[in-house]
């Protein structure tokens, strides 16, 4: 049996980390927060919006009651015009279809976010009802609550589950999950326990690597 992959969902499956840093700098500035798109996408990427909230107030006043609805409206409009797939992540799903690897989606986004931002990319039909969120966890990332919680929802042990993740707070979360990982993007490299890859098409050959590993170690 094939490893369980479990994907996030921003940066990986769908271009949207630029487009949601953009428009959470605009409000955290609206709001006397001022930061950059940049400063919002290295803060904030992979966290949940409650741990994003936790790290805003800290030593600051609270944020307006309704920060996060506006938000959340003007982000998923700004998806609606601008949201793609990453680039080569179709062809990577399609050959994993034909592979018959078992896939799942597990992110720290809304179910809500994540049923408009796969349905706007095409991408929802190759996971349909196998998406996890940060909301059906106690813990979101670094823990490893969602990973562990997705895993035993489709019958998987840890150890035979493979995360594509992009973010530090992902890549931490399933390695504490005792999961494999590959890590999506050159500035993992520090993560030594991490496969890091720059490029989806380098995905296939590296899953078949780490099967081949985990295959290894059940036989010994």
């Amino acid at each position: 049996m094939k490893p369980l992959l479990i994907f996030d969902c921003d940066g990986v499956l769908v271009d949207s980390e630029s487009i949601a840093s953009a428009a959470f700098a605009e409000h955290l500035t609206q709001a006397g927060y001022p930061h950059t798109p940049q400063q919002c996408m290295e803060r904030f990427t992979g966290l949940s919006l409650q741990s994003c909230k936790s790290l805003i107030e800290t030593g600051q006043a609270p944020l307006p009651e309704d920060f996060f609805l506006r938000l959340q409206q003007d982000t998923f409009d700004r998806f609606a015009r601008e949201l793609e797939p990453v680039p080569g992540v179709v062809e990577v799903l399609e050959w994993l279809q034909e592979q018959h690897w078992p896939c799942c989606v597990a992110s720290s986004g809304s179910h809500e976010k994540m049923a408009l931002t796969l349905e706007k990319s095409g991408l929802l039909k190759y996971f349909g009802d196998r998406i996890f969120s940060a909301s059906d966890v106690q813990h979101g990332k670094p823990a490893p609550d969602l990973f562990l919680y997705a895993a035993r929802a489709q019958e998987y042990s840890p150890s035979h589950c493979i995360v594509i993740e992009d973010s530090s707070p992902g890549v931490l979360a399933a390695l504490a999950a005792g999961m494999q990982v590959c890590a999506f993007g050159e500035k993992h490299a520090t993560f030594a326990d991490a496969s890091v890859f720059a490029c989806m098409s380098e995905l296939p050959a590296i899953l078949d690597a780490i099967q081949d590993r985990i295959f290894h170690r059940q036989e010994h």
